[in-house]
């Protein structure tokens, strides 16, 4: 091979961007090492490449299994800068390696392939690839380790000001990175490995013996729930491009805080339980206010509407793009944030005054498999998956002796769907408002007992309470619930049922007159 003054090894799965970058390589002056399918790949960008094995003067073995682990390989990566070391590789005919470009086999993409066998994800674990990289970034002193081709356009800029040469700061950085990548794909191959059923096929309702959770910092908060508490927020990895509040953009106002990111997501997924549209109002992560609309204005104005002395200081969370007339209403009202999968040029020149008002972009949820949700207790986590599963009250049972009418159905189906997004015991008290849609009339939320959460929802509803309808999160275990209810004017139930009173329940509704539905479904939201 040439004899240049520096050397590249390139082995790549993920080609992006490996013609361009190894181009200004060449240009630099790097000769370029590289084995199999990225030594063809820059063979067809008409550069010059010695294989690996040339290097090494061993062939590939075991059908390729066995190709850069070698000691000249490794020593050319490890070698430092003194004349002992580069001596001794010189006496076995090896050169130093000052540039490590390697990704590794795609074991995550095969994992998450429909019918994959455990012989295709063995083919997937990676060996000489992760050697290589943990040995450019332990030596990181001398050589540079580049794991991610997005990182190939600015790795290269400084390359060419610096005449093929890297900063220490970046050969550390670098290296930082090339550690956490190893370590991502030592988790995600232990993580699905454990899950594996007895015969080596992926269960997908196992829970993995070893569990791996990889995260990224997204930014550090000025403090957590209280001033005294530090608090920073991560996303987790690989990133969720879509139905996640780590994917959100902020398009105005002062900085996130913890609180506000906790209401934030919890606006979001409210927002996000209606097909139609719908506007929620959030405090302390519960629901204060929800609606459904025939627009977006309609929508946010009935359920700020639905309390507006708590609807002060909330953060408001939208299912559809925010319009100026919805914008308009928005400045009327002091907000801490809103939530929106995205803003019209107008709303934003409408909401450009309220300047300390935070704006957040966040994508649709997502379909497909439940998100997952962890939550720290001491000495360790829970780990659950979220509640995203869709009721369909056409399904559910009519327990009462009366059926509930057509208009109560439909005010039902709209109060269970907002009690899910209650902590509980959560008591949701709704109604049709204008055109039909729904509208929460108050919400009784987080009690220690059933009951009281029913009291302070009538009591917050008053006169409004009458001809409402009911949605509870889980079953009532005596009759005081539907009894107080009764007396305010509550004309209709919904909840799971499957209490040992639950005929005790039931008669209750029937001497009110109130029909009642089971849904055999409970949607606690503990904390």
């Amino acid at each position: 091979m040439a004899k240049n003054e520096r050397l590249a090894l390139l082995s790549v799965s993920d080609k992006r961007g490996l013609q361009d970058f190894a181009r200004v390589l060449a240009r630099l002056g790097f000769d370029l090492l590289s084995t199999g399918g990225t030594a063809t790949e820059l063979g067809r960008a008409g550069l010059a490449v010695t294989a690996i094995e040339t290097f090494t003067g061993s062939p590939e073995i075991l059908g390729g299994r066995v190709k850069t682990l070698h000691p000249l390989v490794h020593a050319g990566i490890l070698a430092r800068p003194t004349p002992e070391h580069l001596e001794e590789l010189r006496e076995q005919g090896g050169r130093p390696i000052d540039l490590v470009v390697v990704n590794l086999y795609p074991f995550r993409q095969t994992a998450a392939r429909p019918g994959v066998t455990l012989a295709e994800l063995i083919e997937q674990i990676d060996i000489g690839g992760p050697s290589m990289i943990r040995g450019a970034a332990k030596n990181h002193a001398r050589v540079g380790v580049v794991c991610d081709p997005d990182d190939y356009v600015r790795i290269a800029a400084e390359l060419e000001s610096g005449n093929g040469r890297l900063s220490d700061a970046t050969r550390l950085e670098l290296a930082k990175k090339a550690f956490a990548h190893t370590a991502s794909y030592d988790g995600a191959i232990a993580t699905t490995l454990s899950g594996l059923g007895p015969g080596g096929s992926p269960d997908p309702s196992a829970w993995p013996k070893a569990f791996f959770v990889e995260l990224e910092l997204v930014q550090t908060l000025r403090y957590g729930e209280n001033p005294h508490q530090r608090g920073a927020f991560y996303r987790t990895l690989p990133r969720q491009e879509g139905g996640c509040l780590a994917a959100a953009v902020q398009l105005q106002g002062k900085e996130l805080s913890y609180n506000n990111i906790l209401d934030a997501d919890a606006a979001h997924q409210a927002a996000s339980a209606f097909d139609g549209i719908a506007a929620v109002v959030i405090k302390h992560t519960n629901p204060c206010g929800a609606a459904t609309g025939a627009t977006l204005a309609a929508a946010y104005r009935q359920a700020r509407e639905a309390d507006p002395v708590s609807a002060f200081g909330g953060i408001v969370g939208l299912n559809r793009e925010v319009d100026r007339e919805t914008a308009q209403l928005l400045a009327e009202t002091f907000l801490e944030a809103v939530v929106a999968p995205g803003f019209e040029p107008e709303a934003l020149a409408a909401l450009e005054r309220k300047k300390d008002l935070r704006l957040l972009k966040v994508p649709p949820l997502s379909g497909g498999v439940p998100q997952l949700e962890l939550k720290s207790v001491g000495g360790g986590v829970l780990a659950q998956d979220r509640d995203v599963v869709g009721d369909d009250l056409a399904e559910a049972r009519v327990v009462s002796a009366r059926p509930p009418t057509e208009a109560e159905r439909r005010a039902l189906d709209f109060t269970w769907r907002v009690s899910r997004h209650v902590k509980s015991n959560a008591i949701v008290l709704g109604r049709l408002a204008d055109g039909g849609h729904g509208q929460t009339v108050a919400i009784g939320a987080g009690q220690m007992s059933r009951v009281d959460s029913v009291q302070i929802a009538v009591q917050k509803a008053g006169d409004r309470a009458r001809g409402s309808v009911l949605g509870s999160d889980a079953f009532f275990p005596f009759r005081d619930g539907p009894d107080l209810a009764a007396a305010a004017g509550v004309t209709a139930i919904v909840q799971p049922g499957g209490s040992k009173r639950d005929a005790e329940v039931i008669a209750a509704a029937n001497e009110h007159g109130m029909a009642m539905l089971f849904t055999g479904r409970r949607h606690f939201k503990h904390g």
